[in-house]
């Protein structure tokens, strides 16, 4: 097998790491994967830069690192059963789930129905259930192989899109009058605007992104006003207002919660697709920042608050609903760029840790 790894300090840095782990390792229960397909975008970025703090580099520990100082930043995708010992598990079967950016992966199958099963691996039993589950696309009812690359992509994000506009509707928006959402090119920002966009007597929406992509933002029809970075004066300050952040910028958000003041309600922080912009209490813009009324809004939890309030057919529901019509707009916006091979796909994983994405692009990368 092999691992596109990423260096923990500096996700910039890359490596391709061999090993001889075969089918021949495999342990009573257990079923072996190939990886077909996954898609990245700058949500994968997040991963990486959270891989510490909020425990991505857990889930599928680096082969060859002896030092513990390599990760593999987590990827969603398809796979296929090549080998297994589980009996209730047949080789062929097609899989969707987390996985890392690799040619294979063991997975240990627990809790199985028709439907899908856990991964059992007891390095993963305390991480959050929503990324150990793994779909089997033999018992999910009305199948479309010709959208496995749109859910790769779009799948990851639109949850949290979906959690955010929930979250938001359940708290009637904090008595906001305008919510902001900074980095509205990326795509958890624009799945984020057309569900806010779809709901009755949601407060203005105004989306913030570069000069570069305004007109794209402003060609997908579900913001109420874009406003690109170097005119972050013209908001207006006088409304209530909350904000989402995508981006993670000290600039940005030094800037906003400056010219907001006691109008900005609350900060929810998402990703952090300016990265490499540390967001400090040392200047003057980390001074600005609002910290007690800043949140980190992580998905998984407020998945694991619904699936209790309306139970898991009631979650699926309201979930398939959401995605269904934030698929059928992306068809309008999204051109899908296929790259077949890691080592063909490393420049681009460069240019976006880099920022420097089509925001019209979706990748994936075929193994």
């Amino acid at each position: 097998m092999y691992q596109l790894q990423t260096y923990k300090q500096d996700i910039t840095k890359t490596r391709i790491v061999e090993s001889d782990n075969t089918e021949s390792s495999l342990v009573n229960g257990e079923v072996l994967v190939k990886i077909e397909s996954f898609g990245f975008t700058s949500n994968n970025v997040t991963y990486g830069v959270a891989g510490d703090t909020i425990g991505y580099w857990k889930f599928f520990p680096a082969i060859e690192d002896s030092k513990n100082e390599w990760g593999c930043i987590p990827v969603w995708g398809f796979a296929e059963v090549t080998h297994s010992t589980n009996k209730d598990i047949e080789v062929g079967e097609r899989l969707f789930g987390y996985f890392p950016p690799s040619d294979s992966l063991n997975l240990i199958p627990i809790k199985i129905t028709d439907q899908g099963f856990t991964d059992g691996k007891d390095h993963r039993k305390d991480l959050p259930a929503v990324y150990n589950n793994y779909i089997r696309l033999s018992g999910e009812m009305n199948y479309d192989s010709s959208m496995d690359n749109i859910r790769s992509l779009l799948f990851p994000l639109h949850i949290t899109s979906f959690c955010l506009c929930d979250a938001l509707q359940d708290e009637s928006y904090l008595g906001a009058s305008q919510v902001i959402i900074v980095s509205a090119s990326s795509k958890t920002a624009i799945g984020l605007a057309q569900g806010l966009a779809d709901t009755n007597k949601a407060p203005k929406i105004i989306g913030l992104t570069s000069t570069k992509n305004a007109d794209f933002v402003n060609s997908l029809d579900c913001y109420d006003e874009v406003i690109s970075y170097d005119q972050l004066s013209s908001i207006n300050s006088n409304l209530k207002s909350v904000m989402v952040d995508m981006a993670g910028s000290r600039e940005i958000l030094g800037t906003l919660h400056g010219l907001l003041g006691d109008n900005m309600l609350k900060c929810f922080t998402v990703g952090m697709t300016h990265w490499d912009n540390k967001i400090t209490a040392e200047d003057a813009l980390g001074q600005a920042m609002l910290r007690d009324r800043t949140e980190f809004f992580f998905a998984p939890s407020h998945i694991q608050k619904r699936v209790k309030d309306w139970g898991y057919e009631g979650y699926n529901q309201k979930i398939n609903t959401f995605m269904s019509s934030r698929v059928i707009q992306s068809k309008k916006w999204m051109k899908v760029k296929e790259i077949v091979g890691i080592n063909i796909f490393l420049p681009t994983y460069n240019k976006i840790v880099a920022g420097d994405i089509n925001p019209k692009e979706g990748i994936i990368v075929k193994i």
